[in-house]
């Protein structure tokens, strides 16, 4: 039976490199692809995505998306937009992290990187296009969810000659069982960037290395070292 194909969307977070290497062993990888849409990690997430891509031996892109700045008010990509940090943050609390998820929110960009992803994929003959989606955060963000997934999939059945599917090996797991995951899979946890800044490390402070962080101590993986502080 001929090995399914697939284009990988790569941001070098944790999801997205886990899902990297899950591919790597279930499918033929035709290109790993780093959006730039003016998010303030842009340099250290294409950085860090060109050395995982490097590493796992797949071909690399980057795809730049600035227009994606002007649209919304997201703390992510707007220069006086203040992501919450520290004690703005509580990720057990799902009320506190519904009012984070609308501060860092920008429009559309989930469904907008998997069309993107499936016109790659379509081009390439890749069956399938994998995002890094996770159970965790889909509870505060459906565009991570399976549902949404499952949509799109049934989208792009009409809108891809070849019939593109969407497949995230990740997306019923809690951040801790992706580490564990990726912990099998041999990902290089050292070269991924979870965090929403472009410091010298990870900051420790924002809600996506709070999560990662956890994570990797619940999991028994110390990469402690790469936060500036927690």
């Amino acid at each position: 039976m001929k090995k399914k194909s697939s284009v990988v969307l790569l941001s070098a977070g944790l999801d997205s490199t886990v899902n990297l290497y899950a591919a790597l062993a279930a499918t033929d990888v035709k290109l790993a692809i780093t959006f730039n849409y003016g998010q303030k990690s842009a340099v250290k997430e294409i950085d860090r995505s060109k050395k995982i891509a490097k590493v796992a031996g797949v071909p690399h892109q980057v795809i730049d998306l600035l227009w994606l700045k002007n649209l919304g008010q997201s703390s992510l990509t707007q220069d006086q937009g203040i992501v919450p940090m520290g004690k703005s943050v509580s990720i057990n609390n799902k009320k506190v992290s519904e009012k984070s998820a609308k501060t860092v929110w920008v429009p559309n960009r989930n469904g907008i990187f998997l069309n993107i992803a499936a016109a790659f994929a379509e081009n390439l003959q890749a069956d399938m296009i994998i995002p890094g989606f996770n159970a965790e955060e889909a509870a505060t963000f459906p565009d991570n969810s399976l549902s949404f997934t499952k949509v799109v999939s049934k989208a792009f059945h009409f809108s891809t000659a070849n019939h593109v599917q969407v497949q995230c090996y990740t997306i019923s797991m809690s951040k801790v069982e992706i580490v564990k995951l990726g912990k099998h899979l041999k990902a290089p946890f050292e070269l991924t960037w979870p965090c929403y800044l472009a410091n010298e490390k990870w900051c420790g402070r924002c809600e996506s290395c709070q999560r990662a962080a956890r994570a990797f101590k619940n999991a028994h993986v110390d990469v402690l070292r790469n936060f500036e502080k927690l």
